[in-house]
């Protein structure tokens, strides 16, 4: 089969890693699996490994998700938004795919419905058309109105054959955060968690007895890092921040030049999730991609869920993990470097966790889910 995955990244870069897992799990199979992605480059997932198709990028105004940025940090203007439509289309008749998968849409990425709905109205056009698939994360932005909701469900009735819910349905059921109509759950096909391969313990043991703060991909998380660095102000261990992000070179230096002598200063690493297995525990946001690197790792871990705006995803997802012995939750408003200590010391009390091995093959899953109804879409 081809595959075509579309995927726009507008903050963090969780989204495009997803989408790329999951078009290597086609590969490992003997697929032709392509990624188109809307959002900004990201150099550190990027391994060359998979044919990964730029459009113009944008990204949001921060958590404003109605305002998108070019690549200069100006509102895109409709030549930018025709450019991209155009050649998304472009990409579709290039790639002639067998299966299209839109990567969150139409649960989100909303604003961007016209380059999106122009490519499904071309998919159905077609005289073969292309499975059509859904791909969305475990937990979603709830709608703000029933409205939107039943918009989204009428643009699934349209064009949709599949949404591959990337969860566990005994541990996080989609209706946690998105109302679930019985014609929604005729499509729902829960997949499991996608992850990597779980990570090897570091070779050289980087990371070891530190406490390591991160903040993903995007450019937010400041506040987390100002907070460890006040934290870390007397205590005995080693800190690491790493920091993520489009340019993030001003933001370490701005770091460095202020932080304690025992508090490491450097970008966001390709083996951090080797050294997750070494580390004292780990500070971080709770987005998806995280939330797994830490239970696959079994490392101690306090997450600070990222909530701004109306954003509630993580919030939930960090209150499910809650409930391990190794995870701590600190809320935003409540994050200071005492409370940030205190979730630390804690956690040193606990047990250790164990590494976690099963419930994420949600990428091989996936394949075999959309093998199979591609086969049977040829059948009727």
């Amino acid at each position: 089969m081809k595959i075509m995955i579309v995927v726009t990244h507008l903050l963090g870069t969780g989204h495009l890693a997803r989408a790329l897992t999951l078009a290597r799990a086609f590969q490992r199979a003997n697929h032709t699996a392509t990624v188109v992605s809307g959002g900004m480059a990201s150099p550190l997932l990027d391994r060359g490994d998979v044919p990964l198709l730029q459009m113009p990028p944008l990204r949001s105004d921060g958590v404003d998700f109605t305002r998108l940025l070019d690549l200069n940090g100006v509102p895109a203007d409709p030549a930018v938004l025709e450019a991209r439509t155009a050649q998304l289309i472009q990409h579709f008749h290039d790639l002639r795919p067998d299966v299209l998968i839109t990567e969150l849409f139409p649960f989100g990425r909303r604003t961007l419905r016209t380059e999106f709905l122009a490519l499904l109205s071309e998919a159905k056009a077609r005289p073969d058309p292309p499975l059509i698939c859904a791909s969305i994360r475990d937990i979603l932005a709830p709608p703000s109105s029933p409205q939107k909701a039943e918009k989204t469900h009428d643009i699934l009735s349209l064009y949709y054959d599949a949404v591959l819910v990337h969860a566990d349905p005994e541990f996080t059921p989609l209706n946690l955060s998105w109302p679930v109509t019985a014609s929604l759950q005729q499509r729902l096909h829960y997949t499991g968690l996608i992850a990597p391969p779980p990570a090897a313990p570091h070779p050289q043991k980087a990371g070891a007895d530190e406490i390591i703060i991160s903040a993903g991909g995007g450019d937010v998380g400041s506040h987390i890092f100002e907070t460890a660095m006040q934290a870390a102000v007397g205590d005995d261990r080693r800190w690491r921040l790493l920091l993520g992000g489009s340019q993030p070179a001003n933001r370490i230096a701005a770091l460095q030049a202020s932080a304690p002598a025992n508090v490491t200063v450097e970008a966001a690493r390709p083996d951090f999730r080797a050294m997750l297995h070494h580390a004292a525990a780990s500070v971080s946001m709770c987005g998806y991609n995280t939330a797994i690197d830490v239970l696959q790792s079994g490392c101690r871990a306090v997450f600070i869920p990222f909530d701004a705006g109306s954003e509630v995803e993580q919030t939930i997802r960090a209150q499910a993990l809650a409930s391990l012995p190794q995870i701590a939750v600190v809320k935003n408003e409540d994050l200071t470097p005492d409370s940030l200590r205190t979730a630390l010391s804690q956690l040193a009390a606990a047990p250790a966790g164990i590494p976690a091995r099963t419930g994420f093959d949600g990428a091989d899953e996936t394949v075999r889910i959309v093998r199979d109804l591609r086969r049977k879409q040829h059948e009727n």
